[in-house]
């Protein structure tokens, strides 16, 4: 999976300098968040910066304007997270890490169920044909992107729209997950040893959770 992922040129003319920390954990055993998982985040929370000065956040917002989206409207995912930091989301264990190492490095995240995946990520500007499914209104639903909006997508279909906005439901997170695709987003000016150093803690914690997972890592774009 590391080897296929691919960042498309039109992307990469948006945003040179886009660089993207990709990590596979295999055998995981997740399970209800727990007093860790909570210490996580609240430790992150009072390490959170400030989301309308902090350099990164910033850059990202800028980056979802180059592509037509309305930052105020659709945040990215770390500039949600870190307005959010005084009530963080309580999910499940490795769900509740990769958000902790979120709003503690002011880094966009994205945790995927590999096993719902079809094909390769890639990281591409959309048609707009592309199908998203969601749940709304409690019920199944298919979105679909605007013309030119970034996404993550596979071989079926987008798995996060507007970068790093949302998520699909098919390759979400569940304390029945075992295998993740993590996907750690930086631009200018975020230093790419920050952007390691990321990816050790995030690391670190996972096998904090499950001391037998298999970790692999490709930096992409840079």
């Amino acid at each position: 999976m590391l080897d296929q992922i691919i960042v498309d040129q039109a992307v990469r003319e948006l945003r040179p300098d886009f660089a993207v920390l990709a990590m596979t954990a295999e055998g995981l055993v997740n399970g209800p968040s727990d007093d860790v998982a909570a210490g996580w985040l609240a430790t992150a929370a009072e390490r959170a910066p400030d989301a309308d000065t902090d350099p990164h956040v910033l850059a990202w917002r800028e980056a979802y304007q180059a592509f037509g989206a309305k930052p105020k409207r659709t945040k990215p995912s770390v500039d949600a997270l870190i307005r959010r930091a005084d009530a963080l989301p309580v999910i499940n264990k490795v769900v509740d890490a990769y958000n902790a190492v979120s709003v503690e490095y002011v880094l966009p995240i994205g945790g995927e169920d590999l096993d719902g995946y079809r094909g390769p990520a890639r990281l591409v500007r959309a048609t707009g044909d592309e199908t998203f499914d969601v749940i709304a209104s409690g019920e199944p639903a298919v979105e679909h992107p605007a013309a030119g909006e970034v996404v993550w997508r596979d071989d079926d279909g987008v798995t996060c729209r507007r970068w790093n906005w949302r998520q699909c439901v098919r390759t979400r997170v569940t304390e029945d997950t075992k295998n993740v695709l993590f996907l750690l987003e930086r631009l200018e000016p975020y230093p790419l040893d920050r952007l390691r150093e990321a990816g050790d803690d995030l690391a670190a914690r996972l096998r904090t959770i499950s001391p037998g997972v298999r970790i692999q890592r490709r930096l992409i774009g840079w």
